[in-house]
This record gives structure tokens, sequence and C-alpha cells, in this order.
């Protein structure tokens, strides 16, 4: 699974903004808003989801889970605890 707040991390390591993510997966930009918009994990169609991953890999980025171990090394970011989300 994948958080809206990694999504927006990811697609800032990435440089690029919410109209080119949305171009390079295949979907709508409302799509990309709705699913940055989420609160925890992201929701939606796991066919989409798949292309949005798809193409933050393609621009360079690893998402790494909880508990994961980066597959490669380099540089990246992560959480060390849960965030609680600022109100």
């Amino acid at each position: 699974m994948i958080t809206a707040a990694q999504m927006r991390a990811a697609r800032a390591l990435a440089g690029i903004d919410q109209k080119t993510l949305a171009e390079k997966a295949g979907v709508s930009v409302p799509t990309i808003q709705r699913m940055e918009a989420s609160e925890g994990n992201v929701r939606g169609v796991i066919e989409t989801l798949t292309k949005v991953v798809d193409a933050l890999n393609a621009c360079g980025v690893e998402l790494i889970g909880e508990n994961q171990a980066s597959a490669r090394g380099g540089r990246g970011v992560r959480l060390k605890e849960p965030a609680n989300p600022v109100r």
C-alpha cells in the first residue's frame, strides 16, 4: 500500500507536478488530486494505483513500505514512526 504522504513525497523527489504524474501514469489530474488528498493509504482502483506507482518507479523513485528494506542503495526518505497528521 502507498500512503497519500508517500505519493506526494515521491512526486516531489521526482521533481514533477501533478499534471506530469497524471500524464506519465495515463490517468487524469483529478485522479492524482483525489489520491493525494486521501487520509492514510491511497484508495482507488488497483489498476490506477499500479499505473501511478509504475510511473513513479520510471521516474527513479522507489516506494518503501513499512518495515520493508530498500532494494537498492541510494538516497531516500523514510519516516521513523507513523506520522501524526497536523490538524
